[in-house]
């Protein structure tokens, strides 16, 4: 009856993932079926934390996130949780034994959120990488299965991956971060003065992490690389959209790539992958 329990869990993680990013969840279910699971574990948990410093705005979300912590700990410790998304993580973790500094570094990432409006460089870098390269990170985990050589070969482009998505994220998402939470993640902008300049120069760098990106993508093992070019190459065609927006307008709406588009991208994909043009 464990078992089920095991089940029950993994189900909640990937639902949740479904109702909070469509994209992220089409990409997760091309991947190797016996990757689809722990990697939606992963975003199950990474979406309930991101859920608590976001949203909920009428509660004490600094005593509602260290209690999420506590619980993430005991659950690894224990090797069982109650509750569902943090029981699937911790199967997780502990199968492919995720490094638990990524975890203390998302953590704290997360905690940023709390009280950080703005950020200068050093800081802009640190949330980066706890909110969206160590993510990265625990998947590479999954994707080379306990091979530490492979894993280390390629960290550095997986952090990569995590930056450009996460850079993305910022610009598709300024109207919620800016107006809606007073929040300026780019480090020196003045959204109130927003040049056409100033919106080259974070596409330029979003761009570098992408092209780094690439290469490690072509590097990963079979049963992970189709699925995250798919997700790469939607992140890359949003960024694109974005690019197309003058810098006065960027605050005005979020930009979307419509479901008719998002399958064209995985049409497109299925094509290069079966050419062998990945």
């Amino acid at each position: 009856m464990e078992r089920l329990f095991h089940q029950l869990s993994e189900a909640a993680s990937k639902l949740t993932t479904e109702l909070y990013s469509t994209s992220f969840s089409s990409a997760i279910k091309i991947l190797h079926k016996e990757l689809r699971a722990p990697i939606f574990n992963i975003y199950g948990f990474v979406r309930l934390a991101d859920e608590i410093v976001d949203t909920f705005h009428q509660h004490d979300k600094a005593f509602l996130l260290a209690d999420f912590k506590r619980q993430t700990y005991d659950a690894i410790e224990r090797g069982i949780s109650l509750n569902p998304i943090l029981h699937s993580f911790q199967l997780t973790v502990n199968r492919y034994q995720i490094d638990h500094d990524l975890i203390e570094a998302f953590f704290h990432s997360m905690e940023m959120d709390l009280n950080r409006v703005s950020y200068d460089r050093e800081g802009y870098e640190e949330y980066i990488y706890g909110s969206a390269e160590v993510v990265g990170l625990m998947c590479l985990f999954i994707f080379c299965d306990g091979n530490r050589e492979q894993y280390d070969a390629l960290k550095g482009y997986a952090r990569s991956l995590g930056a450009a998505f996460q850079k993305v994220n910022f610009l598709r998402d300024l109207k919620a971060d800016y107006v809606g939470m007073e929040r300026i993640y780019f480090p020196g902008c003045d959204f109130n003065n927003f040049s056409q300049r100033d919106k080259e120069i974070i596409e330029e760098d979003i761009q570098r992490d992408f092209d780094h990106a690439y290469q490690g993508i072509l590097a990963l093992p079979p049963k992970a690389r189709f699925g995250v070019y798919v997700a790469y190459k939607y992140y890359l065609s949003l960024f694109r959209k974005i690019k197309k927006v003058p810098p006065q307008n960027i605050l005005q709406y979020r930009i979307r790539i419509p479901d008719h588009g998002k399958m064209l991208i995985l049409a497109k994909a299925g094509i290069r992958s079966q050419l062998n043009l990945l």
